[in-house]
């Protein structure tokens, strides 16, 4: 990147990484955000890790990263200080004198559409994706008003100012139509148009927009100053609310059914190594088709795992008892249904728990660009290569002898 390329700062990365992974949508035991870093400071390059070790700290400072970008957070604890003479105090020193923000994305990166779920779905190759445990939209009014045709231009103008009229990606969204509004202006009336006492009749533009339920307020107020008349005839109406597309854990189907054995061998390919491997729990010859998914520790989505119909669940640190009652509840209901018992499902494919949400990191990596594209800026990324699974190596179990 040439000194001439326009660099954004480090507020501008982090206005656009809030509005991809919103902070208020983190778990409320979370620690998200900017840990250390000045916000004015210029940023060009961006080192993206799962966690923030002290190797991790050395990739970024020998590379000359502007920006440590990781997942998990590295104080999750609430601390009263950061002194070097600590293992994560060490960190935060080490990257400060080098000129290094940290900024941590966690809970808040595994809801939204575009996720550590989804990205860990697709890597898999599970297509049709949905949320396992879907998040509702947000509430939303719709404000329906009648205006002058010739203002109904500057009338959505200043409703979208107040926040209505957004959608996804696309803003100052409005509907309207044309008829002829009627009205009596009475003794006491100060109209815009027309006389007291007259039937008045004036061509208007129905004007329809959607505006969150939280800037109703807002929303109301700014119509009532934009719009020309006395008593601006207006309603709001509550929308229903509807499963959106953010939320934990993905499912979806593959492009093509296959053996549990072939599928925990394409986790295992696609994947980091780590000394744990890929476990399965399940018959190798078993047929699956509808993948359930969840970065990171996923044992406590059992329940809406299996209300999804997956025939195989992919996750991370998955424990013994949760784990054993799953796959022993699974057994008896296929046997009591007829079927082999074996058979139950859903099945269990438990990886490293940082090796789960590794693939969100290229796909983070590669977001970001775009965002900053859009504001005329450029950075360099880079996906970090140091290993923070703690585990070294596995000596595995003979396969006879030492048990009873």
């Amino acid at each position: 990147m040439s000194d001439a390329t326009p660099a954004a700062t480090l507020s501008d990365v982090v206005a656009l990484l809030d509005r991809r992974y919103p902070p208020e949508t983190a778990e409320s035991w979370d620690a998200v955000g900017t840990v250390c870093g000045d916000p004015d400071q210029p940023v060009r390059r961006v080192l993206l890790a799962v966690d923030a070790t002290a190797a991790v700290a050395d990739e970024a400072l020998a590379w000359g990263a502007d920006l440590l970008w990781t997942h998990h957070p590295l104080l999750l604890r609430p601390v009263h200080g950061v002194a070097a003479t600590t293992a994560k105090g060490a960190v935060v020193h080490r990257l400060v004198r080098g000129g290094c923000a940290l900024h941590v994305t966690h809970t808040n990166a595994d809801a939204p559409d575009g996720g550590v779920p989804d990205a860990l779905a697709e890597a898999l190759g599970v297509v049709d994706r949905a949320p396992l445990v879907p998040r509702p939209t947000e509430p939303l009014d719709k404000v329906v008003v009648m205006v002058p045709e010739e203002d109904a231009d500057r009338l959505v103008d200043a409703l979208a100012a107040a926040g209505a009229g957004e959608l996804g990606e696309y803003t100052r969204c409005a509907w309207t139509t044309t008829g002829i509004g009627t009205f009596v202006p009475g003794d006491r009336a100060n109209p815009a148009i027309g006389e007291r006492g007259a039937v008045t009749r004036v061509p208007e533009a129905r004007v329809e927009m959607v505006a969150p339920r939280r800037l109703r307020a807002d929303v109301v107020a700014a119509l009532r100053a934009a719009h020309p008349y006395e008593e601006p005839a207006f309603d709001v109406l509550e929308l229903a609310a509807f499963p959106g597309r953010a939320g934990g854990g993905r499912v979806g189907d593959l492009a093509e059914p296959t053996t549990l054995g072939a599928f925990a061998e394409r986790v295992a390919r696609v994947l980091p190594p780590t000394a744990q491997g890929v476990r399965v729990a399940g018959p190798a010859d078993a047929e699956v088709r509808r993948v359930a998914v969840v970065g990171g520790s996923g044992d406590s989505f059992f329940d809406a795992v299996r209300r999804s119909g997956a025939d195989v669940y992919v996750t991370g640190d998955l424990r013994h008892h949760p784990a054993l009652e799953l796959r022993e509840r699974a057994r008896f209901e296929a046997a009591r249904a007829g079927g082999e018992p074996d058979g139950g499902r859903p099945f269990l494919v438990d990886v490293a728990h940082s090796a789960s949400e590794w693939p969100w990191l290229r796909r983070a990596a590669a977001a970001l660009v775009d965002d900053l594209a859009g504001i005329g800026a450029r950075v360099e990324t880079r996906v970090s290569t140091v290993r923070t699974d703690p585990w070294t190596f596995q000596v595995p179990s003979p396969t006879t002898g030492g048990h009873p």
